[in-house]
C-alpha cells in the first residue's frame, strides 16, 4: 500500500519506520515486541493461540522493568502477618 507522507510516496513499513524513529528507545523496544507477537500470532494461524499469546505479551509488557525493581516488603513483613 503506498501513501503521501510530506509530498513523497511511501509505503506503509517506510512511515512505520519514521514514526518508530522518533520514539523514545523504551517505546522502540515495546513495538518491537508488538511486532513479534503479531508475527507469531500469523505464524500459528490459530486464535486461541493468539489470544493466549496476546495476554502473555500483554503481561510481559506490563510487568517490563519490574523484576529489577525491589520489593517494599522485608521478610520481617510477612512474619508480622502471620502472627
Amino acid at each position: 500500500m503506498l501513501q503521501f507522507f510530506r509530498s513523497e510516496i511511501m509505503t506503509t513499513a517506510q512511515i512505520i519506520a519514521r514514526h518508530i524513529a522518533t520514539l523514545p528507545e523504551d517505546a522502540q523496544r515495546e513495538v518491537l515486541d508488538f511486532v513479534k507477537f503479531l508475527e507469531s500470532k500469523l505464524q500459528s494461524g490459530g486464535e486461541s493461540e493468539g489470544d493466549a499469546g496476546w495476554s502473555e505479551f500483554s503481561l510481559a509488557s506490563a510487568m517490563r522493568g519490574l523484576e529489577e525493581e525491589p520489593s517494599p516488603y522485608t521478610l520481617a513483613d510477612l512474619k508480622e502477618s502471620f502472627r
